[in-house]
């Protein structure tokens, strides 16, 4: 077994074991993309956008391990994480003659790295793939860990598999050509590991958001490095989510909700998350596991992240059916994870009547128009 790079995170599990390496200038070191399988063919998964910026890098970077590397570009947006854009994949794959030692590259966000991932997951029942994220919300979060999927119209990753990249590369660059508003949805996961993990961590993004707004390459290199650091240690214990890994869904269960809502697209996954981890830690309140003073300092945080605190305008009844699709529901019993103490999360079911206090309390009038809620970025 080769050792990991030095400065490298690396994610173990049962049957695998691979790096998430964090550095700027990654897709230039040729060290990068040596040591991964060997195959004649190559294929970057990517969107128009992505490509633009990154495509003839990645396509150069990797061209010595490769005999062939095409693309494949498929529509920008959450909206289009399904199975019409899954297809995209498929066509291409086989209509270029791949084979099950084909390499995918997923070069992008989130929603790029899980269908990628899915595509690797089912082609010929298995082939490997290398996540390249090129986001922060995916570089410190849904790159890293297993999960693939596609959204359906009703409920968000519905439809997906848990299989590991072979490697991760996270290039810093890429983060200076983020939009401002894909910056600050990305910070919302990297504000999560703290509430349910590391308070130390908490104490240090409350102090350092602004830098990271700034996109202070050494406060990136820090958020990213620990954010990885945790999920690493949490996927090592429970790759399948069968205990453990659910508590990396804090904020979630309300935010899956408001992206379904709202329509997938209409509010960023990360800014969905964000309110959503105002309301779990409302909810925890509620509950009585931690004080208003809590709450009070997830909101503010999220706020100066530059994401909403207010939940869009929904029926009560439509909340509770939207979360009852929820991956984390048990015969359509809904349950959420809550802060028990900050620093620790479990997974709890809440009475409806208190779900549904905490959402009006954090929710536009149903009266109010459309669009995202208060603090977004736009």
């Amino acid at each position: 077994m080769n050792a990991a790079p030095a400065g490298a995170v690396t994610v173990t599990t049962p049957d695998t074991r691979y790096d998430i390496l964090i550095e700027s200038g990654l897709f230039g070191h040729a060290s990068t993309w040596q040591g991964l399988p060997a195959a004649s063919q190559a294929v970057i998964v990517s969107n128009p956008t992505v490509d633009a910026l990154y495509g003839n890098a990645l396509a150069t970077a990797i061209a010595p391990q490769h005999r062939q590397v095409s693309r494949v570009l498929l529509p920008d947006g959450e909206a289009y994480k399904t199975w019409a854009s899954l297809n995209l994949i498929f066509d291409h794959l086989l209509a270029h003659g791949c084979d099950r030692k084909t390499v995918l590259y997923a070069l992008g966000g989130g929603v790029v790295g899980d269908m990628a991932g899915f595509a690797a997951a089912t082609y010929m029942r298995g082939v490997p793939f290398v996540q390249v994220p090129t986001t922060l919300l995916a570089q410190v979060d849904s790159s890293v860990g297993g999960k693939t999927a596609i959204n359906h119209p009703l409920g968000k990753n519905m439809i997906g598999a848990f299989y590991q990249p072979a490697r991760v590369v996270c290039d810093l660059d890429t983060l200076s050509t983020l939009p401002a508003r894909e910056l600050a949805a990305g910070l919302a996961e990297v504000i999560k590991y703290g509430p349910i993990a590391d308070m130390a961590f908490f104490d240090w993004i409350e102090s350092n958001i602004d830098a990271l707004l700034a996109r202070d390459r050494a406060a990136l290199a820090h958020a990213v490095r620990r954010s990885c650091e945790i999920k690493a240690a949490v996927v090592g214990e429970d790759e399948r989510e069968s205990g453990l890994r659910a508590i990396l869904n804090f904020g979630h269960t309300f935010g899956h909700a408001i992206e379904a809502g709202q329509g997938y697209g209409a509010w960023l996954h990360g800014e969905a998350v964000g309110c959503g981890m105002v309301m779990a830690a409302a909810l925890s309140a509620e509950l009585g596991l931690v004080p208003a003073a809590f709450v009070g300092r997830m909101t503010r945080l999220v706020q100066r992240a530059g994401l909403p605190v207010q939940a869009p305008a929904m029926p009560g009844d439509r909340w509770l059916e939207l979360m009852r699709v929820d991956k984390k529901a048990e015969a359509g019993n809904i349950r959420f994870i809550v802060i028990e103490t900050p620093g620790r999360a479990a997974l709890r079911s809440a009475p409806d009547e208190t779900v549904l206090r905490v959402i009006r309390r954090h929710s536009a009038p149903l009266c109010a128009g459309p669009g995202v809620g208060s603090g977004a970025a736009t």
